[in-house]
């Protein structure tokens, strides 16, 4: 039994794939935190580009 619970702990396998499973969580967040800030932009651009086309087309 404590040979298992020995062999349990000095297995570092474990800590390799959270490492990972963090890393790759830190990833997606900033991926999302992007994606988003990236939307906001494009929505006022065409927003932008919306108003001006109908200022334009109201002054004819």
């Amino acid at each position: 039994m404590t040979k298992m619970i020995r062999g349990f702990l000095q297995d570092e396998g474990g800590a390799t794939a959270i490492e990972y499973g963090l890393i790759i969580a830190l990833v997606a967040l900033a991926i999302v935190g992007g994606v988003g800030s990236f939307g906001d932009q494009l929505e006022y651009l065409w927003g932008d580009n919306n108003g001006k086309i109908q200022q334009g087309l109201s002054t004819h």
